[in-house]
Parts: structure tokens; C-alpha cells; sequence
């Protein structure tokens, strides 16, 4: 069987972008996903778990991954990349989809050489 990495991906609450990711790609045989928020409010918090499970972590924003840094500077944290997609966007917008597919995708064919 072949290796599948784990990837979290995280925006501020997990309710529109990260939540997004994480249905389009739930499906996906190339990777396991699970999404999380950073706020207190957020369906499904950030934990430290989260991130000892993640081989890879995507954040929308720069600021984003300066707090997970941060914050959890006590761990070895996986890469963190910022995908850098505002918050402009409601729950599968279909012009969210397309920047979440396009910039995952082309973040794990440099990382994982995926296709």
C-alpha cells in the first residue's frame, strides 16, 4: 500500500474555507484530510493532536501560520503552507473550489510529486 499523507488544513473558524477543502477533497485516495479553525467559536478547533497527525498543514493566511508557529512553538510542527486565499468567501463557492483545487494540487505535486 502506498504512503498517504495526512493534511490539515486550517482557516480562522472552520466553517467556510478550510471546511470547503476538506469536503472537496474528503474522497481523495492520494491523501487523508481533516479541516479545523483557530477560533474559539470555530465547529471544530485546532488541536495539538491535529497537528501531530498532519504530515502537512495548509493555512489561508500568512498571519495564520505565524500564530500556529507561535502558538505551538513546543512542537515539531509540519510544514505549513499559506495558500493565501482571503475571507471573502461563503461555504463551496464555486470561484473557492477552484483556487482550493488549483493551489492544494499544485502544492502537493512539488511537495509529494502527486498528479
Amino acid at each position: 500500500m502506498e504512503y498517504k499523507p495526512n493534511i490539515l488544513v486550517v482557516c480562522g473558524r472552520n466553517k467556510k474555507r478550510s471546511r470547503t477543502a476538506e469536503f472537496i477533497f474528503k474522497n481523495d485516495h492520494r491523501f487523508n484530510i481533516r479541516s479545523a479553525g483557530m477560533s474559539a467559536k470555530s465547529d471544530r478547533k485546532i488541536s495539538e493532536n491535529d497537528l501531530n497527525w498532519a504530515d502537512l498543514v495548509f493555512v489561508m493566511e500568512t498571519g495564520q501560520r505565524a500564530w500556529l508557529l507561535g502558538l505551538y512553538r513546543h512542537l515539531e510542527l509540519p510544514k505549513i503552507e499559506v495558500l493565501d486565499i482571503p475571507d471573502e468567501y461563503e461555504f463551496m463557492n464555486e470561484e473557492l473550489i477552484d483556487l482550493l483545487i488549483d493551489r492544494i494540487n499544485n502544492t502537493l505535486k512539488i511537495v509529494y510529486k502527486m498528479e
